[in-house]
């Protein structure tokens, strides 16, 4: 608003679309205890290395994955971190239905910012499937934490939630399932849009502060 004189600014999130993101059988080639789906990006490194390749290595019994691409050779794999180079966007489902938890892991930028979901985010919660994921500012106001979400600050805090019963890692997943759906989808965001340049048209429940 500052920067290029928008007397009205609200928020639109990302999105997820139900019908192509829920569960999915699971997929012996995706199994883990922990999996990660992301391009390799250099600022998201430092937290995939805590939360994801030093839990592999205190873990080394268990069976880690990540899919993605553009990994480079200095990557620190550890024997039991699974590699898939490619998962094709209608793999997604099984991907993030295979683990006993998925990993979200946020780009340098957004976390900094606050309050810029991923869309990664609301596909896993979409697809059933227990998410840990990295802190930011924001997050609790998509996803309750402990309830609905898993957050790590370190390697310690991975484990401990891979060591959490099957029941409540269940029972948090289908939470943020249906908080997804009631909350997160692209029809609601539509919904979302609409109410808010029918409220910029018309004037109605705005300030010139802002939305």
């Amino acid at each position: 608003r500052n920067r290029l004189g928008a007397r009205r600014t609200v928020p639109l999130y990302g999105s997820v679309d139900p019908a192509v993101h829920a569960p999915a059988p699971p997929d012996p080639r995706y199994a883990a205890a922990l999996s990660y789906l992301g391009t390799y990006a250099a600022d998201r490194q430092a937290a995939v290395e805590q939360l994801f390749v030093e839990a592999a290595r205190r873990r080394p019994d268990e069976r880690f994955v990540i899919g993605g691409a553009q990994y480079p050779a200095s990557f620190p794999w550890t024997a039991n971190i699974w590699f898939v180079r490619h998962v094709p966007p209608a793999a997604h489902p099984a991907f993030y239905s295979s683990s006993r938890l998925t990993l979200n892991v946020t780009r340098g930028a957004m976390a900094r910012m606050g309050w810029c979901p991923s869309g990664r985010l609301f596909e896993a919660a979409a697809c059933g499937a227990p998410i840990l994921s990295d802190w930011w500012e924001g997050l609790d106001a998509f996803f309750e934490p402990g309830r609905e979400i898993l957050v790590a600050h370190s390697t310690d805090d991975a484990l401990a939630a891979l060591d959490l019963p099957e029941t409540e890692r269940a029972a948090i997943a289908r939470r943020a399932r249906e908080r997804t759906l009631a909350e997160h989808t692209s029809a609601r965001r539509a919904r979302e849009m609409i109410t808010a340049l029918e409220r910029a048209a018309t004037g109605r429940g705005f300030t010139e502060e802002g939305g």
